[in-house]
């Protein structure tokens, strides 16, 4: 389901084409000075509105389409470190070199080694510590973690489990994995907001946007034939609403 903004720059659009309509209608009448009001100006404006559009919904698909493999990439890292650390156990490794693989796995579950503080009437944001960063529960630092528990792995001697997905060459392809996730979700997300600065800037410019030059046609339409006329009605019913930037 498309969200309330999607729909609103949506209706904009179609409500721009409905404006070029009555326009047009009303025949050599309409002639404006601006060029950006004319029938033929606006027609261009609309085109390019229908084709910033399109050129958004593409890109957010895309982008859609890399936030799903990169979630599906992580899905399910934590149980694959926790099962890592009993596998490590199991092989006979030194407790120092187990000890080190749980560190690793308390970071990558999102354990922290302190309690953390509690808050008080005197605290602020500024002084308490984030608890999404002091959890280290980022996909940057998922991935780190499982590149730090490679190097533990490939020093003990005993680890060698006969468990596919356990074994060090399928954990470092899984790494890599990760890092195509992350590197492909920065493409798609640095195109998609260049497709949304277009489609805002082409939709909601304070000076050539359509929501602008809507209401310039309607004052126009209005000076030529008044406030109580049919035709000034018909063009005042046509809303078009302002939009932030989504990003």
């Amino acid at each position: 389901m498309a969200s309330t903004s999607e729909t609103g720059h949506i209706k904009n659009i179609a409500n721009f084409e409905d404006l070029i309509a009555y326009c047009q209608s009303y025949g050599p009448t309409y002639n404006p000075s601006n060029p950006l009001l004319t029938i033929a100006q606006l027609q261009a404006t609309y085109n390019a509105a229908q084709s910033v559009i399109n050129e958004f919904k593409t890109q957010k698909t895309s982008f859609d389409n890399a936030v799903n493999l990169r979630r599906n990439a992580f899905e399910d890292l934590k149980p694959l470190s926790t099962r890592i650390v009993n596998a490590l156990i199991a092989s006979g490794a030194s407790k120092l070199t187990i000890d080190d693989a749980k560190g690793v796995n308390k970071k990558v579950q999102g354990i922290r080694s302190k309690k953390p503080k509690t808050a008080t009437t005197e605290d602020t944001d500024a002084t308490m510590p984030k608890t999404i960063s002091t959890a280290q529960l980022s996909y940057d630092r998922l991935k780190d973690h499982l590149a730090n528990m490679i190097p533990i792995l490939e020093q003990a001697k005993e680890y060698s489990p006969n468990e596919n997905d356990l074994q060090i060459p399928q954990l470092q392809a899984r790494l890599t994995a990760l890092e195509t996730s992350k590197s492909a979700w920065i493409s798609a997300h640095t195109t998609y907001s260049n497709a949304i600065r277009d489609r805002n800037n082409l939709l909601y410019h304070p000076d050539t946007g359509i929501t602008t030059i809507a209401q310039k046609v309607k004052v126009y339409v209005k000076s030529i034939f008044g406030s109580n006329s049919y035709q000034y009605k018909q063009v005042r019913m046509l809303g078009f609403k302002t939009q932030k930037s989504e990003l």
